[in-house]
Protein backbone atom coordinates (compact mmCIF):
# COMPACT_ATOMS: atom_id res chain seq x y z
CA UNK A 1 0.00 0.00 0.00
CA UNK A 2 1.09 3.30 -0.69
CA UNK A 3 2.49 5.85 1.97
CA UNK A 4 0.10 8.21 3.25
CA UNK A 5 1.73 11.16 2.12
CA UNK A 6 -1.01 12.61 -0.35
CA UNK A 7 -3.08 14.45 0.49
CA UNK A 8 -6.07 14.66 -1.76
CA UNK A 9 -6.92 12.00 -4.51
CA UNK A 10 -7.18 15.11 -6.77
CA UNK A 11 -3.75 15.43 -6.83
CA UNK A 12 -3.16 11.47 -8.52
CA UNK A 13 -2.62 11.68 -12.21
CA UNK A 14 -2.92 8.25 -13.90
CA UNK A 15 -0.29 7.62 -16.40
CA UNK A 16 0.02 5.64 -19.85
CA UNK A 17 -2.90 3.23 -19.85
CA UNK A 18 -3.62 3.50 -16.00
CA UNK A 19 -7.27 3.76 -14.48
CA UNK A 20 -7.58 5.43 -10.66
CA UNK A 21 -10.96 3.81 -9.38
CA UNK A 22 -12.71 3.77 -6.20
CA UNK A 23 -14.51 0.41 -5.15
CA UNK A 24 -18.15 1.12 -4.50
CA UNK A 25 -18.73 0.38 -0.38
CA UNK A 26 -20.59 -2.92 0.19
CA UNK A 27 -24.14 -2.18 1.83
CA UNK A 28 -24.16 -2.68 5.33
CA UNK A 29 -27.74 -2.42 6.00
CA UNK A 30 -31.36 -3.56 3.73
CA UNK A 31 -33.70 -1.68 3.04
CA UNK A 32 -35.99 -2.48 6.02
CA UNK A 33 -32.43 -1.64 8.00
CA UNK A 34 -31.57 -5.63 8.82
CA UNK A 35 -27.74 -4.81 9.21
CA UNK A 36 -26.07 -7.61 7.00
CA UNK A 37 -22.59 -9.15 8.43
CA UNK A 38 -19.39 -8.60 6.51
CA UNK A 39 -19.10 -12.25 5.44
CA UNK A 40 -22.25 -11.84 3.24
CA UNK A 41 -21.12 -8.33 1.52
CA UNK A 42 -19.04 -9.61 -1.23
CA UNK A 43 -19.97 -9.48 -4.74
CA UNK A 44 -18.08 -12.01 -7.09
CA UNK A 45 -17.37 -8.87 -9.25
CA UNK A 46 -16.18 -5.35 -7.46
CA UNK A 47 -17.74 -2.85 -9.00
CA UNK A 48 -15.74 0.81 -9.14
CA UNK A 49 -16.47 4.73 -9.97
CA UNK A 50 -13.49 5.45 -12.51
CA UNK A 51 -11.86 8.56 -10.68
CA UNK A 52 -9.28 9.81 -13.29
CA UNK A 53 -8.32 8.19 -16.23
CA UNK A 54 -4.20 8.38 -18.09
CA UNK A 55 -4.42 9.39 -21.58
CA UNK A 56 -3.36 5.85 -23.12
CA UNK A 57 -0.46 4.35 -24.26
CA UNK A 58 1.55 4.32 -27.11
CA UNK A 59 1.20 1.27 -29.37
CA UNK A 60 4.36 -0.66 -30.87
CA UNK A 61 3.33 2.61 -34.15
CA UNK A 62 3.64 4.99 -31.47
CA UNK A 63 -0.05 5.92 -31.74
CA UNK A 64 -1.82 6.73 -28.51
CA UNK A 65 -4.15 3.98 -27.94
CA UNK A 66 -7.15 5.88 -26.87
CA UNK A 67 -8.82 4.52 -22.93
CA UNK A 68 -11.81 3.14 -23.17
CA UNK A 69 -13.11 4.34 -20.17
CA UNK A 70 -13.15 8.10 -18.39
CA UNK A 71 -13.90 9.74 -15.08
CA UNK A 72 -17.64 8.89 -14.06
CA UNK A 73 -17.93 5.53 -15.60
CA UNK A 74 -19.27 2.76 -13.57
CA UNK A 75 -17.27 -0.56 -14.35
CA UNK A 76 -16.59 -3.83 -13.01
CA UNK A 77 -13.18 -5.18 -11.88
CA UNK A 78 -11.28 -8.28 -11.19
CA UNK A 79 -10.78 -9.19 -7.59
CA UNK A 80 -7.21 -9.05 -8.09
CA UNK A 81 -4.74 -6.90 -9.40
CA UNK A 82 -3.95 -3.37 -8.98
CA UNK A 83 -2.17 -1.34 -6.49
CA UNK A 84 -3.90 0.32 -3.82
CA UNK A 85 -3.24 4.01 -2.48
CA UNK A 86 -5.00 5.34 1.14
CA UNK A 87 -6.19 8.85 1.37
CA UNK A 88 -7.26 9.45 4.91
CA UNK A 89 -9.87 6.81 5.63
CA UNK A 90 -10.74 6.51 1.64
CA UNK A 91 -9.01 3.79 -0.40
CA UNK A 92 -8.43 3.85 -3.97
CA UNK A 93 -6.91 1.13 -6.83
CA UNK A 94 -4.66 2.60 -9.72
CA UNK A 95 -4.88 -0.29 -12.37
CA UNK A 96 -4.06 -0.79 -16.11
CA UNK A 97 -7.32 -0.28 -18.83
CA UNK A 98 -6.81 -3.77 -20.01
CA UNK A 99 -7.74 -5.18 -16.34
CA UNK A 100 -11.21 -3.52 -16.74
CA UNK A 101 -13.58 -6.14 -17.22
CA UNK A 102 -16.73 -4.22 -18.35
CA UNK A 103 -18.26 -1.17 -18.45
CA UNK A 104 -21.75 -0.57 -16.55
CA UNK A 105 -24.13 1.23 -18.90
CA UNK A 106 -26.96 2.83 -16.90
Amino acid sequence: MASSTIRSIKSVVPLLDRVLVQRFKPETKTASGLFLPSSSASSPLPEAHVIAAGPGAPNKDGQIVPMSVQPGDKILLPSWGGNQIKVGEEEYLLIRDSEILAKVME
